[in-house]
């Protein structure tokens, strides 16, 4: 971004929306992505996995908020900031959808804290730990 003399009076606030929801978007997906190989996982390993019934509905609350944080990014994304009309109305999104994502990270972080059982996969990591 490129300021001349200082003054914010030139940037363009669409364009920066845009590449801010762009960004949000962008990270949105590599979660939902990293959510579904985790779940995939999950799976595999089957109902004897500890944590089993937990992690999945964890997963699936997180996957299903990735989907309503998506929407309203495109939403938001897709409107114009400058119509003085729906800047209160388009803050109010922002504003749940800052919450959602936050919400997301949270239980993210408690998806993370259940850990994964040993699968097999990278056996000569396994052997380093031991």
């Amino acid at each position: 971004m490129h300021f001349q003399g200082g003054s914010a009076a030139s940037l363009n606030m669409n364009l920066y929306a845009t590449k801010k929801t762009a960004a949000e978007g962008m990270l949105d997906i590599a979660l939902f992505l990293a959510n579904i190989t985790h779940m995939k996982t999950v799976i595999e390993q089957g109902a004897g996995y500890r944590y089993y019934a937990a992690v999945l509905t964890l997963i699936s609350f997180s996957l299903a908020l990735q989907i309503v944080a998506g929407v309203l990014i495109i939403i938001i994304g897709r409107r114009d900031l400058n119509n003085s009309t729906l800047q209160r109305r388009l803050d109010y999104l922002n504003n749940v959808t800052t919450i959602i994502v936050f919400i997301t990270t949270v239980l993210n972080c408690f998806i993370s804290t259940f850990g994964m059982q040993r699968t097999g996969y990278f056996p000569w990591l396994m052997m380093r730990i031991h």
